[in-house]
């Protein structure tokens, strides 16, 4: 196998996956003596496509798979995909509204097929856009989360926590999305500061000329009042505990109770009790045994509990009638503006309605109890640490979780009803019809919540209840990545879900990813156009094809035509081809710790750049090989430069394992970036073609093993963040390297730092420091005298030791563009650049300019002098001498000596000039 002459990213990464995944070589060997990993894909909803989000968190997951998977683990990455119950019904629905149709036109049995239809659409294309990341998912378990056997495993679950009386069927206010015709939970729902108006209503007290004024910000639901509160240490209201009021527009009687939740600083210090229709009322309702009643229909309109005239109108257009009534009848007393908190549904930004409807509950706090015990006794632990605090947060104020959606997609509740309303809880309709004595039942048409299915992924996809091998492997899996929004919603329903029925908990580590924003810091959404397919970083978009996609779906045409030139903006040229391995590096350098992350174009740029180096690295190597095929294999004996960079290849495996180990990312892929571009590419390859010019046959060999040894060990390290390049170019380099090498670099052993550390450290760090110096040096002079890189000068060494100097000279003529290198015991009186080092001095033998070598000289002295300043500063406090270690104040007090020296040789250089 050849590489190519230049590095093709679509080429290579279109080729290796189709193998990959023939080969099998994504699923678990299923090894008993092997340790067992397992990373369990938060499901993709199947509601569209991936985005840029997807893939940071694939990519993540990714990493940690190849790594474990080399490290010789028995490894599962589970994927799948949600049913995403309200999301991908309001997906079809719309697809529906386009051409005039309802679900209620297609009836329930044909909307669902419509559904299935768009979930094979959808979900395709997520698993080719994550085979196209390179994502090494065992896509023979693929699982849905309506499968036949996750489906079951719902029920199955349903049906026990209902044995155990954990779920319950009741009249409960629920969030209600007026538009979706469904319950929601707190956390489908967005509240935000909004302008408003709060009213001020009097109502008549029975048999009195008094009177109670009542403020309210929702007028119309005066209609279901059933009392009026008050403070019971609000003196201004106590002669009227006990009495009655005469409800406006309504005429009902109602209490006046007394409630310490009432604020008798708020508005008046009464306040208007409407149980159906707020959450706090419904509360107080309770505790003072209230009726409750509902004045709106499902869909919001005024129902059959309201006054006639009211009855049939919908909810704002009721507001303004009963206003306009309250004033027209001397009820109103005044209108204040004012700034509420407007409930809004997170899908369809309607207002939220409290409602009270029957809904299927969960009750909690056993639950919420046993999750806060998990994480606290270190069985299950958050990366970082701080979103420890939000999951105790959420779980210690817990409510009882709502699990009935209105909904026609998702697990129908097993639940069955005869024609007396008796219920009958059951995993089958035959089971139901035992307990009932009867077949004549009819399902309950509610839904479960999405997240309800989603709670048991951890074990449902591994074939619960069937005790199997999966299951003892892969429970519990080893890290969840996911990203902070959905920790109630998911990850400790997951925790108190798969304790209760497995005994185990999910996963080991809960690994909080950032949230990916774009370049400017804004979150990624359709609304604003700024969501970024990470298939159109892979292959690349034209700047028209962007636009189009962006501005596709959207009904105002200024908000495209804004959304357009602000694409156009931000990227003129559109996406080149950058290709999933530069993605998928760049991701990594972003997986820092932060709760937001910028996504920036420009850091791709330079990851493909990057690729490019390693390729470019690649055939160097190999064209060295090539030329000293006759040395493979016999490289014995390292030089100093050769030990040196096995030694730093050790430092890396430590350092890259100690980043994934800990989940910095970031770090590891910046280690690797710093390796190959610095001490690989910029300084070993160079300082090779020194030793591969050698007479020393033994010397050529070692650079020849060490140049294949390193590289190919470099490309299975960078394998995990990298596959696609890493694998086309070990396929040429590792039977090179290694005539025992595997097929597959996916399939390949980790490399570990033990077969590259050297015994020698100290004698390596000190030639490679020295060598590294001596060469910048030389580089400083050559560009403080403007002499160009094509331009080759004598260099003359002063030293009273010439043994110490004579190892480094061939590396430093081709590094540093030296003619010729004389080691002299004294230098010439000459007025050409002199570069002062520790036991010696270097001389550029040209012609100078004597005013910039002054200059020069000048700025050196100033710099010297203000270190030695800075460190006396440091010595002179006694507190520094008592504290610190006495080898460190020695080192000090040296290079002080050192630099006071430096400093003499320069003054008098300086002296000589003028």
């Amino acid at each position: 196998m050849e590489l190519a002459k230049t590095y093709a990213p679509s080429e290579i990464e279109s080729k290796w996956y189709p193998i990959w995944e023939e080969k099998g070589y994504f699923k678990p060997n299923m090894d008993k003596n092997a340790p067992s990993y397992c990373i369990q894909l938060p499901p993709p909803n199947v509601t569209g496509t991936l985005h840029m989000g997807h893939a940071f968190q694939q990519t993540i997951m990714d990493i940690l798979i190849r790594y474990h998977r080399m490290k010789g683990y028995n490894t599962l990455w589970q994927a799948g995909t949600d049913h995403a119950g309200i999301a991908t019904q309001i997906v079809v629905e719309r697809q529906l509204d386009a051409i005039g149709v309802s679900r209620h036109d297609l009836g329930r049995e044909e909307f669902i097929k419509r559904v299935w239809d768009w979930k094979k659409i959808s979900g395709d294309t997520i698993t080719r856009q994550m085979r196209r990341l390179g994502a090494s998912c065992d896509w023979s378990r693929e699982r849905f989360t309506m499968d036949e056997g996750l489906s079951k495993a719902v029920s199955e679950v349903f049906v026990s926590l209902y044995q155990k009386g954990y779920i319950y069927r009741g009249k409960r206010l629920v969030n209600w999305d007026i538009q979706l015709q469904t319950a929601v939970s707190d956390l489908e729902v967005v509240s935000e500061e909004e302008n408003g108006s709060l009213w001020h209503i009097r109502y008549p007290v029975k048999d009195s000329n008094e009177s109670i004024v009542v403020a309210t910000t929702r007028p119309e639901t005066m209609l279901g009042d059933v009392a009026v509160a008050i403070n019971p240490e609000d003196e201004r209201y106590k002669h009227l505990i006990g009495k009655t009021l005469i409800l406006p527009l309504v005429g009902r009687e109602i209490p006046i109770i007394i409630d310490d939740y009432v604020d008798a600083n708020f508005g008046t210090g009464c306040v208007k009790i409407t149980p159906a229709h707020d959450f706090n009322d419904y509360d107080i309702g309770k505790r003072h045994n209230l009726p409750m009643i509902s004045i709106l229909t499902l869909d919001g309109k005024i129902n059959e509990n309201a006054p006639t005239e009211y009855q049939g109108m919908e909810r704002f257009a009721a507001r303004k009638q009963v206003v306009a009534d309250l004033e027209a009848q001397g009820y109103l007393v005044e209108i204040k503006p004012h700034k509420l908190m407007v409930p809004r549904g997170d899908r369809t930004n309607v207002v939220i309605e409290p409602m009270l409807t029957d809904q299927w509950f969960m009750a909690m706090d056993k639950f919420a109890a046993r999750g806060l015990e998990l994480v606290e006794s270190g069985k299950i632990k958050f990366v970082p640490e701080n979103w420890k605090k939000t999951y105790d947060q959420w779980l210690t104020n817990i409510q009882d979780w709502c699990i009935s959606r209105q909904l026609w997609w998702g697990h129908r509740i097993p639940a069955f009803y005869d024609d007396k309303g008796n219920v009958f809880v059951a995993k089958t309709l035959e089971e139901a019809a035992q307990q009932a004595g009867t077949n004549a039942l009819t399902q309950d048409n509610d839904v479960l919540d999405t997240w309800f299915s989603s709670a048991l992924w951890c074990f449902s996809t591994l074939d619960w209840p069937q005790d199997n091998d999966y299951l003892k492997a892969f429970l519990p899996s080893n890290v969840l990545v996911t990203g902070f929004d959905i920790i109630f919603f998911w990850v400790a329903r997951m925790i108190m879900l798969t304790e209760e029925f497995t005994g185990e908990v999910p996963f080991k580590d809960i690994y909080i990813n950032g949230l990916i924003m774009d370049a400017h810091g804004e979150k990624m959404s359709k609304s604003k156009g700024n969501i970024i397919d990470p298939l159109d970083i892979i292959n690349g978009i034209s700047i028209d094809e962007l636009v189009k996609k962006r501005t596709a779906n959207l009904m105002n045409p200024k908000q495209a035509e804004k959304i357009a030139k602000q694409t156009q903006k931000d990227y003129p040229d559109g996406f080149t081809p950058f290709g999933a391995d530069a993605l998928r590096f760049s991701l990594a350098t972003l997986a820092t710790q932060a709760r937001y992350i910028n996504f920036d174009l420009k850091r791709i740029e330079g990851n493909r750049n990057f690729c490019n180096k390693i390729f470019n690295a690649t055939k160097f190597v190999l064209m060295q090989v090539e030329n000293h095929q006759e040395l493979i294999g016999s490289g014995n004996k390292k030089s100093l430069i050769d030990q040196w960079i096995l030694s730093e290849l050790a430092k890396l495996i430590t350092d890259v394992e100690n980043g994934f180990a800990s989940y910095r990312f970031d770090l590891a892929s910046q280690r690797i970036y710093e390796f190959v571009w610095n001490e690989l590419c910029d300084w070993y390859l160079e300082l090779a073609k020194v030793n591969l010019q050698s007479e020393d046959k033994e010397i050529k060999a070692g650079t020849i093993d060490t140049l294949l040894t390193v590289l190919e060990a470099v490309l299975r390290i960078m394998h995990p963040i990298m596959p696609f390049l890493t694998e086309e170019l070990w396929q040429v380099v590792a039977p090179l390297a290694n005539k025992k090498a595997k097929e597959s670099i996916v399939i390949s052993n980790y490399p570990q730092k033990e077969d590259y550390v050297q015994s020698n450290q100290s004698q390596i760090d000190g030639f490679i420091a020295q060598l590294k110096n001596l060469i910048g040096v030389v580089r400083n002079l050559r560009a403080e005298m403007n002499i160009q890189p094509a331009v080759k000068v004598p260099l003359f060494i002063e030293t009273s030791n010439p043994d110490e100097y004579s190892g480094f000279v061939n590396y430093i003529k081709m590094l540093a563009k030296i003619e010729t290198v004389s080691i002299v015991a004294k230098l010439e009186d000459s007025q050409a650049p002199v570069a002062v080092i520790q036991g010696g001095r270097l001389m550029l033998k040209v012609e100078i300019d004597i005013a910039a070598e002054k200059s020069r000289l000048t700025k050196e002295i100033e710099k010297n002098t203000k270190e030695i300043e800075k460190m006396k500063v440091k010595l002179d406090n006694p507190n520094y001498a008592l504290r610190a270690p006495a080898e460190l104040v020695a080192k000090d007090q040296a290079r002080v000596s050192e630099l006071n020296a430096i400093v003499v040789t320069l003054t008098q250089q300086l002296a000589k000039l003028s």
